[in-house]
């Protein structure tokens, strides 16, 4: 996954509900630092997603595996 944090702000433009961003801008709220803190969060909640649903048969292959092989190296756990 890609870090966020290095990159380089880009200017765009953005189409806003104007009754919310009213209310944001009297709050105090930085909309630019807002929406790019969300707009983060819901890239990397979609890249898990579509990450999981890629690698979903090898994630059941191995956990097939282990319920019938049990997990590598068991026989050295002390708890």
């Amino acid at each position: 996954m890609p870090r966020f944090e290095d990159a380089p702000k880009k200017p765009i433009n953005l189409s806003l509900n104007s009754k919310v961003l009213e209310m944001a801008r009297e709050l105090g709220m930085n909309i630019s630092q807002t929406v790019d803190t969300l707009l983060a969060e819901e890239v990397k909640r979609r890249y898990w997603e579509r990450w999981n649903e890629d690698n979903k048969g090898a994630i059941e292959a191995y956990n097939e595996r282990i319920a019938r092989e049990g997990l590598p190296l068991a026989k050295y756990r002390t708890f």
